[in-house]
């Protein structure tokens, strides 16, 4: 982790705080915290800040917490993805809180297994157990919201359009279809206002990525006749833990340099 995450609640009126198990073992063991130093912190939808130590132990840390600055902008990108096997979800939920995704749609898909929805991850305290560490890594303190939806078709015919509103949709998909570099040189560029480049804003773009194998032929038509357009992350076939943040990243540089607009959110 990047820094110590907080819950409001844990911070008492004199400005301290107790912490125990995973955290105080990493502030110890990995962050070699002592009395004195000063470790980054975050309060759960607040702001970031320093944890000046007072006392530190492999069982306890205490900390006395200051506060004031903002947490890095959303990611401009909200993301449906196809359910992933347990294993590569916890890395794909690490991944898009760590780069400030605020939105996450989880679906069902022909290839994915049905066995994948009983999973105990898929229980909320789970998912934010991994949300948490994805924000600790990308120094964030918003939590993205989950949404877990079981069936490809009636998602995309009765909520996407309420879910997933933002101005660009596109579908990194396997086949022969061009990478958005390269989209982006043979569409005109869109002029960026005034005043330099565009504030990315969360959502300016959704990004749709399937299960290893892409989506089945029916469930890319559906989104395409939504809106969404494909292309492609190149030659090499990819985990999802992998293609998530790969082709996040590839969005959000796309918006920047192509002067899409963003959306407030």
């Amino acid at each position: 982790m990047n820094l110590l995450l907080l819950d409001g609640a844990e911070i008492g009126p004199d400005g301290t705080a107790r912490l125990g198990g995973r955290r105080a073992r990493h502030a110890v063991d990995v962050l070699r915290a002592a009395p004195g130093d000063r470790l980054s912190v975050v309060v759960v939808g607040g702001d970031l800040g320093e944890g000046l130590v007072l006392s530190a132990s492999a069982g306890e840390v205490v900390l006395r917490v200051a506060l004031g600055s903002p947490p890095p902008p959303p990611s401009p990108v909200s993301l449906l993805l196809a359910l992933p096997r347990p294993k590569i979800l916890r890395k794909a939920l690490q991944a898009a809180a760590s780069m400030g995704v605020k939105r996450l749609v989880l679906v069902g898909s022909w290839r994915v297994e049905k066995s994948y929805f009983a999973s105990p991850l898929l229980a909320p305290a789970a998912i934010e157990a991994e949300l948490r560490l994805g924000l600790e890594q990308g120094r964030d303190t918003v939590l993205p919201e989950v949404l877990v939806r079981r069936f490809f078709k009636p998602f995309v015919e009765d909520e996407l359009e309420a879910l997933l509103p933002a101005p660009e949709r596109l579908l990194a998909h396997p086949g022969p279809h061009g990478t958005l570099d390269a989209q982006a040189r043979d569409a005109p560029a869109r002029e960026a206002p005034s005043g330099g480049s565009p504030r990315l804003a969360s959502p300016a773009a959704a990004l749709a990525v399937g299960p290893e194998g892409g989506f089945t032929p029916y469930e890319a038509s559906a989104l395409v006749q939504r809106g969404f357009r494909p292309f492609s992350l190149g030659p090499r076939a990819l985990r999802v833990d992998v293609a998530v943040p790969f082709a996040v990243g590839q969005v959000e540089q796309w918006l920047r340099g192509h002067g899409r607009p963003t959306v407030e959110g």
